[in-house]
């Protein structure tokens, strides 16, 4: 065989050689991205089913407000006592002045507190006999603004939140919907008067 030739052959055997180890070292680049892809897809599907398990008991822990009554409550300012649907009362017809806003030892009068429900103020009223230690948390748990905290006598439930046009009976101080609550009404959609006085009324304390 010439020379010629075999210096031929040999660049053919070169080039083949050549190709083939750049069609090994793409089928290697093209198995390492899958494999980074797989690991990416894998990684990324863990966290969205954790982060679903996540909101799915977020959501379990919730405290549901189902239990809320809803009234449809006539507005209107009288000077005579109103005879209330509810004990206490979640809204209706109510004194020219409203009840300023925060925690009374005694009770308070209906008119009044009702006047501040309009306004915007959720009612936390509680059986005269609780225990002192839960008044106290009542206490650490209305907030300081457009929120009422009074005992009430003859209520048939530990602890009733008020709102106007809205009202749930509670088990106690400690009863999870409570907090709830208070950030579903306490200046909610249903306020007739939203962001109206809650100071400047009157500190009224008559036994309803």
């Amino acid at each position: 065989m010439s020379r010629s030739k075999r210096s031929r052959n040999n660049e053919s055997t070169r080039t083949e050689r050549l190709a083939q180890v750049r069609r090994a070292q793409a089928r290697q680049e093209r198995r390492r991205k899958i494999a980074i892809w797989a690991g990416t897809a894998t990684v990324l599907l863990l966290i969205a089913a954790v982060v679903t398990v996540s909101i799915a008991r977020e959501q379990a822990n919730q405290p549901t407000l189902a239990a809320v009554q809803t009234y449809q409550e006539q507005q209107g300012h009288v000077t005579t006592p109103v005879d209330y649907a509810q004990t206490p009362p979640a809204g209706g017809e109510h004194a020219p002045v409203w009840l300023n806003c925060g925690i009374y030892d005694q009770p308070v009068p209906n008119e009044n507190a009702v006047h501040a429900l309009e306004h915007g103020a959720v009612w936390i009223t509680y059986r005269p006999d609780l225990p002192q230690t839960q008044i106290q948390t009542l206490r650490k748990t209305i907030p300081d603004t457009y929120a009422i905290l009074s005992p009430y006598p003859g209520l048939d439930s530990p602890v009733i939140a008020s709102a106007w046009g809205k009202q749930l009976k509670l088990t106690g101080p400690d009863d999870p919907r409570l907090p709830a609550f208070i950030r579903a009404y306490r200046q909610g959609p249903q306020t007739p008067e939203p962001g109206a006085a809650c100071t400047g009324g009157t500190n009224g304390t008559t036994a309803p």
